[in-house]
């Protein structure tokens, strides 16, 4: 189950904020082949130069959390704060990919999820 290309075309790592939780952005990877899935990911931006080289790995069978706010998920890459950017993933195994954002910049806090486009 799954497929090999997606794309989330709306990313924004916010500022920790306010409250208890802190402000966030993750994807989820859930690889349900007998195959380490191991999966490219590039960074597009508005303004500036894409950002690649990153490299994320999911056993068989398991399901993964990649934070965009944890420098050793983004392979020493540090995601900007506040900017928008959309993120591509090529896999060498079929996955399903999730993608999640906990913004609380403000006391009224926002989390959403959306499941990437995949091709």
């Amino acid at each position: 189950m799954g497929k090999k290309k997606w794309i989330i075309p709306d990313c924004e790592l916010p500022e920790e904020g306010e409250g208890v939780l802190k402000g966030h952005e993750s994807v989820i990877v859930v690889n349900d082949s007998a195959e380490e899935a191991v999966i490219r990911v590039k960074l597009y931006f508005e303004e500036e130069e894409y950002a690649e080289g990153i490299e994320w790995r999911v056993l068989p069978q398991r399901v993964r959390c990649f934070r965009m706010n944890k420098r050793s998920d983004m392979n020493g890459y540090a995601v900007p704060y506040g900017k928008q950017y959309a993120m591509k993933l090529e896999s060498t195994a079929p996955i399903v990919v999730q993608y999640g954002r906990l913004d609380n910049r403000q006391v009224n806090l926002a989390y959403y999820t959306v499941v990437g486009y995949s091709e």
